[in-house]
Order: C-alpha cells, then sequence, then structure tokens
C-alpha cells in the first residue's frame, strides 16, 4: 500500500513538473507577440492624439505620486503612463494614459494627447468592456470628437446641445459612461497642470 502511495506521489510530481514546463515554454513563446501587440495598440493610439508628433519617449514619472495627486483632486482614474510626444526632435506635448474608474461596465483605459499649451487633442481608447450600441459609443468620432482641440481645465458632462468647449453631450442612453469618459480626461489634464504644462 505505501509503495502505491509513494509511486502515485511520484507520477503527480512528475506529471506536474512536465506541465509546469510547458506553461512556461507556452508563456515565453507567446509574451513577445502579446507585447508586440500591446506596443502597436499603444503606438495607433498615441499617433492617433498626436497627428503632429513623428515619435513618442516613455516620459519618466513618478506613478504612484501621480496616482495620489489625481486622488486628492477628487478622481478615482489612474494615470498609467505618459510618453512625451516629439516633432523633429522637439517636445510638442504629451500622450498620457488614463484609467477611468468609473465606465458602466468596468474601467476604460485609452490615451489623451495634450499639446504643450494645454490644448487637448482628443483621446483614444485602448481598452473598454461597455456594452457594444452603448457605453461603446464613447469609442465613435460623433462622441470623442467633443473633445478635440479644446482647451479648458474641466468637462463636464450635460444632456442637451453643448453651449460652451467645457460641456460635453452625453450618450443618449450612457450617461455614466460619457461621465466616466469626461472624470478621465479631467484627471489626465490636471495632472498636466500640475506637473507637464509648457514641457516641464
Amino acid at each position: 500500500m505505501n509503495k502505491k502511495i509513494v509511486h502515485d506521489a511520484l507520477v503527480l510530481t512528475a506529471f506536474t513538473l512536465v506541465l509546469g514546463f510547458i506553461l512556461g515554454a507556452v508563456y515565453d513563446i507567446t509574451k513577445g507577440p502579446i507585447k508586440a501587440a500591446e506596443d502597436a495598440t499603444n503606438q495607433k493610439a498615441y499617433k492617433a492624439v498626436f497627428h503632429d508628433a513623428d515619435s513618442f519617449k516613455k516620459y519618466d514619472y513618478d506613478k504612484e505620486k501621480a496616482n495620489k495627486l489625481v486622488a486628492k483632486l477628487g478622481y478615482d482614474d489612474t494615470i498609467d503612463d505618459i510618453e512625451e510626444a516629439k516633432k523633429g526632435g522637439k517636445s510638442v506635448g504629451y500622450v498620457i494614459t488614463v484609467t477611468a474608474k468609473d465606465g458602466s461596465q468596468g474601467s476604460i483605459t485609452f490615451s489623451m494627447g495634450i499639446k504643450n499649451d494645454g490644448t487637448i487633442n482628443g483621446y483614444s481608447i485602448t481598452s473598454s468592456g461597455e456594452t457594444p450600441g452603448l457605453g461603446l459609443k464613447a469609442s465613435e468620432k460623433e462622441f470623442y470628437s467633443q473633445f478635440e482641440n479644446k482647451n479648458v481645465d474641466k468637462f463636464t458632462v450635460v444632456k442637451q446641445k453643448p453651449s460652451s468647449d467645457d460641456e460635453i453631450e452625453a450618450i443618449t442612453g450612457s450617461t455614466i459612461t460619457s461621465k466616466a469618459m469626461a472624470n478621465g480626461c479631467n484627471a489626465g489634464k490636471a495632472y498636466f497642470n500640475s506637473e507637464l504644462k509648457g514641457g516641464k
């Protein structure tokens, strides 16, 4: 009986080791293509919100400090990445990647472009769990174009036609997502105003 237990234990151990090796090998094989796909998605988003830039350089910032700052300003969102947008080697602004935590179906991650003078070029969503036909309309031009070429410190969501640059007309039936995008952009702009404005 004891021999059978030892035998079964050895078989199980061997099986676990082999399975672990296979999983490790699969991870090593797939991590490169996955990273490449993520990088391609991000580069596409950067270019979408900063057409003028010819290159993007990762900006060194303190993520924990950044998120404490936006939290102190009243936002639940996080600053996930900052890229310095360059044209001919000169800084023309920044691409700030934000995760808005208060979407109707969860978090929405997007990149927003901001020129050195504070003008917001717009945003490009890179990850969202929002409902097609409702919250997912945040990725459609009719909605996101409202954020383009605006130099305001804070957006407010309204249900009627906007009467000023800082007003964003909500997506019909999806006010929560509309507010999540506005708040996310507000968080990114607030961080920019505090730490980056003027190409610091």
